[in-house]
């Protein structure tokens, strides 16, 4: 289950990254501690309901360490748990499975919990038009991981870096002295690059949406900090035009409503931001 930015490339520079952080010169606690030809089995422990993710990834973790560790699985990304349940079970060196123990964890409590959220969310907008979408406001090297869940969640990933889609921001249109400005410098940017790329604009108000369509030259209108009322008003607008997406200030409480108005895509930082990870551990098989 992987989107188009989870290459093998973009996997293995993660993990070699993530382990030289944790493990450094090496693990002394277990190259201590462990006889080296020591052999052992850990299973995975599922502490909380949800949706399970990073499997896929703990799998290149351990082998990209350790070759020779074997892993069985009993749940696959994206498949609902109950605490109690176990996702798999790793076999082979002691040290092995010990040294690449939190690696494997925090990656997956982080992706399950974030899995977990956007699958919650996504059910509550569930028989309208509109998608859900995550933003660039994950943790920093590990928004790979991040994005990667909210797909296996059921969400929309939107762009994952500031490279595969321009989006002209209130700052953007600001700094280049309106929208006008904006999207002219813009056209004529991709022209002189021959880049094909998705434009997406910010409107913060009813007269720069007015102003957008009027001008045209995006593929998507962001409607950023509106109430419904309002965004009913600026897809009165649009007439369909342009994509629509829905951001800022959306809620639990007030997705339903956003979706109901009938915009394409609703974005959500809390989804990367803010999620409470899932209760796992992994746990040494008597």
């Amino acid at each position: 289950m992987r989107p188009w930015y989870v290459t093998d490339e973009a996997i293995d520079h993660f993990i070699h990254a993530a382990l030289a952080e944790d493990i450094g010169e090496g693990d002394h606690s277990s190259l201590a501690s462990v006889p080296e030809k020591a052999t052992n089995k850990a299973a995975l422990l599922i502490k909380d309901d949800g949706v399970i993710a990073g499997l896929e990834l703990a799998e290149s973790i351990f082998k990209q360490f350790d070759p020779s560790l074997k892993i069985t699985f009993s749940k696959k990304d994206g498949d609902s748990i109950k605490r109690g349940e176990t996702a798999f079970e790793v076999s082979g060196s002691a040290r092995s499975i010990l040294s690449t123990e939190r690696l494997v964890l925090n990656c997956m409590q982080r992706m399950s919990g974030i899995a977990t959220y956007t699958q919650k969310l996504c059910k509550l907008i569930e028989g309208t038009p509109a998608k859900l979408m995550d933003t660039r406001k994950t943790t920093p090297n590990f928004r790979l991981g991040e994005k990667w869940a909210v797909y296996i969640g059921g969400g929309v990933n939107h762009r994952f870096a500031l490279y595969d889609m321009i989006m002209l921001k209130d700052n953007h249109i600001d700094m280049a002295g309106g929208i006008g400005n904006a999207i002219k410098n813009t056209r004529e940017y991709i022209a002189s690059t021959g880049k094909s790329l998705k434009i997406e604009i910010e409107t913060r108000s009813l007269k720069e949406v007015q102003e957008v369509v009027s001008i045209g030259g995006v593929d998507i209108i962001m409607l950023d900090n509106m109430d419904v009322s309002t965004m009913r008003q600026a897809l009165d607008l649009i007439q369909g035009k342009f994509k629509t997406e829905a951001s800022g200030g959306i809620t639990e409480k007030t997705l339903r409503s956003v979706a109901e108005c009938g915009v394409d895509y609703i974005s959500i930082g809390a989804l990367t931001h803010s999620v409470r990870s899932l209760d796992l551990s992994l746990k040494v098989v008597e």
